[in-house]
């Protein structure tokens, strides 16, 4: 048995990584792409962080896919269930910008 948020969050965290690393936005803007205020100080560091988030959000989905399948080591009942996914989710989310934010720093 799944955890079946964690399942379809890792599964749309891949499918968006790939999607954004085949397909990156080619000029800063404020609608797609990885937006923050590090990645849009100039164009070397938007076209970094675009691919770099990409690859780390791949990975990151990829952990999340094989969490979701936890629920069966885990005496969790639905509602702790889906506070564990949410939590997951979360957590996914400030570990792909604390990686991606401390690689920005290091680009010139």
């Amino acid at each position: 048995m799944t955890n079946p948020m964690l399942l379809a969050v890792g599964f749309i965290f891949m499918l968006m990584g790939i999607i954004m690393y085949k397909f990156p936005p080619k000029k800063i803007n404020g609608l797609y792409g990885y937006r923050t205020a590090s990645s849009m100080q100039s164009q070397a560091k938007w076209d970094f962080a675009q691919k770099y988030s990409a690859k780390t959000m791949s990975f990151i989905g990829l952990g999340m896919f094989a969490l979701s399948f936890t629920r069966t080591l885990l005496p969790f009942d639905n509602d702790q269930t889906a506070i564990f996914g949410v939590a997951i989710l979360l957590l996914s989310v400030i570990i792909l910008l604390v990686i991606v934010e401390k690689k920005l720093k290091q680009i010139p």
